[in-house]
């Protein structure tokens, strides 16, 4: 196997916050509404990028103390307080999904700009979006997997036409529930609610980065079930499959939590070359069928934090954090929009109609 070596691939591949730079870097405080693991990697990605006026609110008075020990991180029991006190320029929100909505609609009563995690429900996100657009503030829903370095060079290698003409996709993302937090049990976080299930969570983690590449479908089919027991998880649903109809091609995924090896398997097959993708190997392979041999594109996910995945490296959440930065600084705008995220979740709610409807459905 080859390696192959391409010099637009490889500058995506130079992650800018490698040397915690912000463009035209303002005094900023940031409060992290929510310290669990997601609100703990964000002050972690903060003090990455040079950042240190960083506070933390949260109800749980030992997910206070932790940030508080592990990153120093001065910390309130009482969200008013902590607005009042650290007049923050913008929230960090890592709150369950189900309650979103309650600090953003906090962020824009306060006029202040505000990353939020990736989500699963759609509570009134029309009037979010409609009072965004009335004042001068980012919105930045998470978009994580656009940064990784292999979607990057994925999205790279299909724009530049290398594979030819798509003819099929096929996905597999599949993790263990349990293996999601090792420290706690599953019961004790959102990922035992129905509504905010691990595995409903995951769909629109996956397709925020599957559209950006091939766009949205004409229409999708899909079911959704509950295959096996898990401790804490026995009112959700466990494994969703769909199709998305492309017209003249088709995309096969499957998301589920019931995988005892984490896996990201990709492959997508064209009329000039076939791509191979898995999130094990630091590499997207390339197969030419013209010298039967398979090209090898490396890259490095950075290290993971301890605890996590070996694959789930932490550059990816700094890099969006910086873009978030940039946005508000005027520098460039961020990569996702509360627009597009919306669409995202109507697409979930399609997938999750067809099962109930058991016939296929037309999207937008």
């Amino acid at each position: 196997m080859r390696r192959l070596m391409v010099s637009t691939i490889t500058s995506l591949m130079m992650v800018s916050v490698q040397n915690n730079f912000v463009k035209g870097k303002t005094y900023m405080n940031f409060l992290v509404v929510g310290l669990g693991s997601m609100g703990k990697r964000r002050i972690r990605c903060l003090h990455a990028l040079g950042f240190k006026n960083v506070f933390g609110y949260d109800p749980r008075e030992d997910r206070r103390n932790e940030a508080q020990e592990k990153y120093g991180t001065k910390t309130f029991a009482s969200y008013d307080d902590a607005l009042s006190s650290v007049q923050p320029t913008a929230l960090i929100i890592s709150v369950p999904p189900d309650v979103h909505h309650e600090y953003m609609l906090s962020a824009i009563k306060n006029k202040l700009h505000f990353f939020v995690e990736a989500s699963v429900v759609d509570t009134n996100l029309s009037s979010v979006i409609e009072e965004v657009s009335k004042i001068d503030i980012v919105a930045a829903p998470s978009a994580t997997l656009l940064f990784h370095p292999a979607i990057r060079l994925i999205s790279d290698i299909i724009a530049a036409g290398q594979i030819g003409k798509v003819s099929n996709i096929i996905l597999h993302s599949g993790q263990y529930l349990p293996d999601w937090h090792i420290y706690e049990d599953v019961s004790e976080f959102y990922v035992s609610n129905p509504t905010t299930g691990g595995a409903r969570e995951i769909v629109p983690f996956e397709l925020t980065w599957l559209t950006r590449i091939f766009g949205f479908p004409h229409r999708v089919m899909g079911t959704f079930r509950k295959t096996i027991e898990i401790k804490g998880a026995e009112r959700i649903d466990d494994t969703y499959n769909f199709l998305l109809d492309y017209g003249n091609y088709l995309a096969a995924v499957t998301v589920d939590v019931v995988s005892r090896y984490a896996t990201r398997r990709l492959l997508i097959n064209g009329d000039l070359k076939q791509l191979i993708w898995d999130w094990n190997e630091n590499c997207v392979k390339l197969y030419d069928p013209q010298s039967n041999t398979w090209d090898s594109v490396p890259y490095s996910a950075g290290l993971a934090e301890a605890g996590y995945n070996q694959n789930i490296g932490e550059n990816m959440y700094i890099d969006e954090i910086r873009n978030f930065l940039e946005a508000i600084n005027k520098n460039e705008p961020f990569i996702n929009t509360l627009e597009n995220d919306h669409k995202i979740l109507k697409l979930l709610y399609a997938i999750e109609e067809s099962d109930t409807t058991s016939r296929a459905v037309r999207v937008g």
